[in-house]
């Protein structure tokens, strides 16, 4: 079973005869490609060309952005080539193109892991009884501890970060963030700002982090092992507790209000899911790390992803996108702000 691409955007088009030519100026390939495009994600886009004799992955940013900070097609590249010799999951990089003549932005291509994405529930004809959902899951948390135990040096990424210091630059950063996003019908977030500046602790190690650790950003096999780890942008040196309390906001358990299974992305619903709690519990376990105020990344997490959601609304909110799954996200902005007062009990 595949994750499987659809017909290419039409403000997402190319020219495929140029791009072809540069493909085979670096990969061996023959023929002509057919060009697919991945319909999942709002960030970097994802296209699929598949030639006669093989198919690969083409990287890029969005249409009309610079590549610049999180759509950086340099550093994507780079990260993924440098850590693959040492964290097997990585897809194989094959070459990266900054001219910008080709395409019109910098991209990259990459090898296609073959296998299945989970999205927000299982795909048809799949079936996961509960100690094969508690396998898949301590699997993923397992799979994130051996990234975090990846020595940067070694994967010649010593300079990929800014250094200690990295959960206050977070908080200071994301705290700025959500302020300039912010409109008027969402909360000020001050209580949780301020609880987050004052509980913030200093930074327990700087790790190689992937910042966006979910379901469907990992690719299975078909006895549902982990073979791949997608989507690379937002990867960093930094806490690892941060990564993990990033990856602990998206996991919506089956016991959670209909409010937050609303927003459910992965089948972390399904009986014999690991629930938060024994998430991380599983972390502190194979990592060796327990982190004195698990609350202060649980509810930073939560904030992170308010910040997020409250920037694709206030693009919907001042007309810079008309996509209607946008219009009512303030109103999931403010029930995390609700959800990060109750976990910090501010």
């Amino acid at each position: 079973m595949r994750d499987e691409p659809e017909a290419v955007r039409g403000e997402d088009g190319f020219d495929t005869a140029a791009v072809d030519a540069w493909v085979k100026s670096v990969v061996d390939v023959a023929g002509e490609p057919e060009v697919r495009q991945f319909p999942g994600g709002a960030s970097n886009l994802t296209y699929l060309l598949a030639y006669p004799d093989r198919e690969l992955i083409l990287r890029r940013p969005p249409v009309g952005r610079k590549a610049a900070s999180a759509h950086d097609m340099a550093r994507e590249f780079r990260v993924q080539r440098g850590l693959k010799p040492v964290y097997p999951y990585v897809p194989t990089v094959l070459g990266f193109c900054d001219d910008h003549a080709v395409l019109g932005s910098d991209f990259y291509v990459m090898e296609r892991v073959e296998g299945t994405i989970l999205r927000g529930d299982l795909p048809p004809g799949m079936d996961l009884d509960a100690a094969g959902a508690r396998a898949l899951s301590t699997a993923l948390v397992d799979r994130l501890v051996q990234l975090h135990q990846v020595d940067p040096a070694a994967a010649g990424l010593a300079e990929l970060g800014k250094g200690r210091g990295y959960v206050g630059r977070q908080v200071a950063g994301w705290t700025s963030r959500y302020a300039a996003a912010r409109t008027d019908n969402v909360p000020d977030f001050a209580t949780v700002t301020a609880w987050l500046a004052r509980e913030q602790p200093e930074d327990v190690a700087t790790v190689v982090i992937h910042n966006d650790w979910r379901f469907d950003n990992v690719v299975l096999d078909e006895d549902l092992a982990v073979t791949g780890v997608l989507d690379w942008e937002m990867s960093t040196l930094g806490d690892p507790l941060m990564d993990l309390g990033g990856a602990v906001a998206y996991w919506i358990e089956a016991g959670d209000d209909e409010v937050f299974q609303r927003a459910r992305r992965q089948p972390t619903h399904l009986p014999g899911m690991l629930t938060r709690a024994e998430l991380v519990e599983r972390y502190r376990e194979v990592s060796g790390t327990s982190p004195a105020n698990w609350a202060f990344y649980e509810v930073f997490g939560l904030f992170r992803l308010a910040v997020i959601m409250q920037q694709i609304y206030y693009r919907y909110h001042h007309g810079q996108t008309h996509n209607e799954r946008f219009k009512d996200f303030w109103m999931f902005v403010g029930y995390l702000e609700w959800r990060c007062r109750e976990v910090a009990g501010a």
